[in-house]
């Protein structure tokens, strides 16, 4: 045999494919092998499964949010004529609505009407916050005015209330019924305030993904919500829309400037921000413990072959002796341990992608065998456990695992590489 062979030529690949699947009784360590190759599949599995429902959670988060409420939400302050009170109220909403539109990048400006009431319906009743909103500015709300999750008309929506489904659900109301709001702000009288009450037909129900948006919101014709609260030709602020949710504080500035002195703005991300820095921090972290879960999955491939090297000890003395050289020593081990690493690493991204992929009936399995209530929406905000599998989480989980696996291979395959024939062959 020549004492320079090319890199990984095939008798070498030969060599390692045969110590990978010898048997103990051959001098091979297959229980260690398998042991190693589970051990890898699941770290990795568990990498990208975490990493693509982290992705999925946070982007069916952000949906509902940028869904069903606005991107920016414009504010104003009016001095009450002769006194130093102010109110928050738009009195010209109409005109600023108009303005808004102007702006290049957004899409929707409705005026908003909103006050809290006690919804009632027989013996049901339920705290709800009420949206007074145009039936136009409510249809454009794409998780309110989603065809597949709503029930009833929304086209009716000038004839009645919408309800959220938790709202309904809690009053045992469904489409046709009649539901009473109570506001304690009423009336005003010789004997002070009267509390107001009225009752509307329901005329949608909607679902728009988040537990505290369906279980607590409401919507009314904003002439009808005005006259409900007392807001006679005003409105409380103005709803703006943006072509891009992300970048929204680009257009910040454009707003204020056309919403006037008095306004303010409070953006998505004000409001969400300290959630979704969270997230991050919790992805980040998360991240990190699931690297050191592949790293100890990856040190399995040490012992190994430590144990591989120390069984095989009369065969590299040999094979030396035969004019094998110490980096064909090294690449036969290194084979061993990269490609036990490598197929554990695929077996494990075909397992994560295929959880991400089928996440649905996997998770209804799990919670039927469980007895159901694994998935508490009160507690998550959302229904279900979302996946999303994203091309840069799956390579960063390769990459991880291939790189640990690989390099960690080295150390037993260059103290091989480095065994001295004599010693190795001398009791032999």
């Amino acid at each position: 045999m020549a004492n320079r062979t090319a890199p990984f030529s095939a008798f070498e690949w030969m060599i390692a494919w045969r110590y990978i699947r010898a048997r103990r009784a051959e001098g091979g360590v297959s229980v260690m092998t398998w042991i190693s190759l589970v051990g890898i599949t699941l770290a990795v599995f568990a990498l990208i499964a975490t990493l693509s429902v982290r992705a999925g959670f946070r982007e069916e988060f952000i949906d509902t949010i940028l869904g069903a409420n606005a991107h920016v939400t414009v504010y104003q302050d009016s001095v009450i004529e002769g006194t130093e009170i102010t109110r928050r109220v738009i009195e010209d909403y109409e005109g600023l609505s108009e303005r808004l539109m102007q702006i290049d990048g957004v899409t929707r400006a409705a005026p908003v009407v909103r006050g809290q009431v006690m919804a009632s319906f027989d013996a049901g009743n339920a705290g709800v916050e009420v949206y007074g909103i145009r039936a136009e500015d409510l249809a454009s709300l794409p998780r309110i005015a989603d065809p597949e999750t709503g029930i009833g008309d929304i086209a009716r929506f000038e004839e009645g209330i919408a309800l959220g489904s938790g709202v309904a659900r809690e009053l045992g109301a469904v489409i046709g019924d009649k539901v009473r709001i109570l506001s304690p702000n009423g009336a005003r009288t010789p004997m002070g305030q009267s509390p107001r009450v009225s009752a509307y037909e329901v005329t949608y129900i909607f679902t728009a993904g988040r537990y505290d948006i369906d279980r607590t919101r409401a919507y009314l014709p904003l002439s009808e919500a005005q006259l409900f609260f007392n807001r006679d030709g005003v409105a409380g602020e103005i709803e703006v829309m943006v072509e891009d949710p992300d970048n929204v504080q680009d257009l910040v500035p454009e707003i204020m400037e056309a919403a006037g002195p008095t306004a303010f703005l409070w953006t998505w991300r004000d409001s969400a921000g300290a959630f979704l820095r969270a997230l991050t921090v919790e992805d980040n972290v998360m991240f990190v413990i699931l690297s050191i879960l592949v790293l100890i999955a990856s040190m399995n491939i040490i012992s190994g072959l430590i144990m591989l090297v120390k069984n095989k000890g009369r065969d590299i003395g040999i094979l030396r002796t035969m004019g094998l050289t110490e980096g064909s020593v090294l690449r036969v081990f290194f084979i061993c341990g990269a490609g036990i690493g490598t197929i554990g690493t695929l077996a494990g991204v075909v397992l994560g992608c295929a959880f991400a992929i089928w996440i649905d009936p996997i998770f209804a399995t799990v919670n039927y065998l469980s007895g159901g209530g694994v998935w508490d929406p009160s507690i998550r905000g959302i229904y279900a456990l979302p996946a999303k599998l994203e091309l840069g989480d799956v390579l960063s989980a390769v990459a991880l695992s291939l790189t640990l696996s690989w390099v960690i291979t080295l150390f037993p395959a260059r103290r091989a590489a480095r065994m001295n024939p004599v010693e190795a062959l001398r009791y032999e």
